[in-house]
């Protein structure tokens, strides 16, 4: 019992202290702009996917142990693979491309792309979990919806930096709007995909998801983001977009945890 409650603390104690870290590097990008010009925010960029990779990583092992392996695995790998299918024929996004800004790339796609999609699917998994608790479709379908409002934020400030370009202008603010249903199918796939190789394993996922710590990581994201767009990147209107998108999902939670 010892050894559990050490072991539990450890788990808890290390995503707190990853967790901060991360959250001061996000806060530290606009800084960074200011201090070493345009184009250095990329380093602190960079710096937050990893810093955000690492909470994401603690928590999940903190429940879910070898499994872990698995996500980390599986996440980024058919991130990937749908941004390279993706890129090359317009299916399912829309069409668009890469620029070089982004370095290192595989196949033209930046490594940090992949690693984006494991910060941020992970939470939304937690959404899912908490918002329809029992109900495996239902929990996929959620934690699909809000991954893909994380990129009602994600595509208009990506396209202002240049990290990618849409061949053609569409309709939120020059996102194509097929580019959210590609996101919505990419995501239930991959959401499914998990859980059901999970499931083989005798593994529940969504019941063994960290809800605290990964609602917590997108909220976090939730609030980071608006505060971001609306002060200092002059996004006011993805800002406004980003903030009613996500915040939909937070409402549920709390709503659902009577908060």
């Amino acid at each position: 019992m010892i050894e559990l409650f050490t072991s539990v603390y450890r788990s808890v104690t290390t995503v707190s202290v990853l967790s901060a870290l991360w959250i001061l590097v996000m806060i530290s990008v606009p800084v960074i702009r200011w201090t070493a010009g345009a184009g250095a925010e990329r380093a602190g960029i960079a710096a937050g996917v990893f810093a955000q990779v690492a909470v994401v990583i603690a928590a999940l092992a903190s429940t879910l142990g070898w499994f872990t392996l698995v996500v980390i695995a599986i996440i980024p790998v058919l991130g990937w693979a749908s941004e390279v299918l993706g890129s090359k024929t317009g299916v399912p996004f829309g069409e668009y491309h890469y620029t070089d800004v982004l370095q290192p790339q595989i196949a033209k796609v930046p490594i940090l792309i992949p690693l984006a999609w494991l910060m941020m699917m992970p939470p939304a998994w937690a959404v899912g979990s908490v918002a329809a608790p029992g109900r495996p479709l239902a929990q996929w379908a959620i934690a699909a919806a809000a991954f893909t409002a994380w990129d009602v934020y994600l595509d208009p400030l990506m396209v202002r930096w240049d990290f990618w370009r849409w061949r053609r202008a569409g309709a939120y603010l020059g996102i194509p709007l097929v580019n959210y249903l590609g996101w919505f199918i990419v995501a239930f796939a991959i959401t499914a995909l998990s859980a059901l190789i999970a499931r083989a394993f005798g593994i529940a996922l969504f019941d063994r998801i960290p809800q605290a710590s990964l609602i917590l990581v997108f909220t976090v994201t939730w609030l980071l983001q608006f505060i971001g767009q609306l002060f200092f990147w002059n996004l006011k209107a993805s800002a406004i977009a980003g903030l009613l998108a996500m915040g939909v999902f937070v409402a549920a939670v709390l709503v659902r945890l009577g908060l």
